[in-house]
């Protein structure tokens, strides 16, 4: 098996593929960045709960449960874009963060506080990269 080189690209992927095939659960192997991209996407109702367990190898994996609309089966994230990649890092300040659906979706982004949304960085008022698009 290959080494993965971006790490963000396949957890984002993996959450893709699991929704398109309408898998209630996903298992993701673990870093304390994907960790806390888990946590956003929970805390901004994207997904509907997630766990992180410990593994012999000592990497541990993240299950997330994703959220779906019961009516509509639809999944809760419509897309979820790669947006700053390892061969085009893409940083902004906090005056140029990216607006995603005119403010219903969210931008995860790396800063020197650690990640967050793009709205909580623009309070702070400090930019970053710009990791991904949710909406």
């Amino acid at each position: 098996m290959s080494a993965v080189t971006d790490t963000i690209g396949d957890y984002l992927t993996r959450v893709r593929n699991a929704m398109m095939a309408r898998h209630r659960v996903v298992e993701i192997p673990a870093s304390n960045l994907k960790k806390r991209i888990t946590e956003i996407l929970y805390d901004q109702g994207y997904i509907f709960r997630y766990k992180f367990e410990d593994t012999p190898d000592g990497q541990g994996i993240i299950k997330v449960a994703l959220k779906y609309d019961p009516i509509s089966k639809e999944p809760a994230i419509r897309k979820l874009v790669r947006y700053s990649k390892p061969g085009l890092r893409k940083y902004s300040g906090s005056d140029d963060l990216p607006r995603v659906k005119n403010g219903l979706g969210i931008a995860i982004i790396s800063t020197s506080k650690g990640l967050m949304t793009d709205k909580e960085a623009r309070s702070q008022n400090i930019g970053g990269e710009i990791l991904c698009l949710v909406y």
